[in-house]
């Protein structure tokens, strides 16, 4: 039986700068770090990577999870540019806010970059940003 979603992961070349993003801007809490070294033949198997190495972190807001993993094994293959939103595989992470309009502002002042301002629809107020590593981080407040 399934219970329900758990988490989400992202990859990241820069664990810590990543964690001060999520937790210091957003308010997540470290719930709780992990890792494994090279040469871990359970890692590899569930990854499916070969001689994989890597610290993460498992950050929690409210109910729900985000892990984090920055590998140092195998080489990342190197990304050119910002993933398009509408490219295949998981195109946004989501936050629900309270007065999207004041964290909007709060979240420009201290640096991240929006796609646009804060737009109305039928249930609230949404807007797109993107975190240090241009993952789009969705911003929504239902009215």
């Amino acid at each position: 039986m399934i219970k329900g979603f758990h988490h989400a992961a992202l990859s990241t070349p820069d664990l810590d700068r990543c964690i001060a993003f999520y937790r210091d801007l957003l308010g997540c809490e470290v719930a709780w770090e992990f890792g494994w070294p090279a040469g871990s033949p359970a890692a590899d198997e569930i990854t499916g990577l070969r001689d994989s190495a890597a610290r993460a972190v498992m950050l929690r807001l409210g109910g729900s999870f985000l892990e984090v993993f920055e590998f140092s094994s195998p080489p990342v293959p190197a990304r050119e540019g910002l993933r398009p939103v509408h490219a295949h595989g998981i195109t946004h992470v989501a936050v629900e806010v309270k007065n999207l309009q004041a964290e909007y502002a709060r979240l420009k002042a201290a640096g991240m970059h929006f796609h646009c301002g804060p737009k109305a629809q039928e249930s609230g107020f949404v807007v797109y940003g993107r975190d240090p590593d241009g993952n789009v981080l969705e911003l929504i407040e239902y009215t």
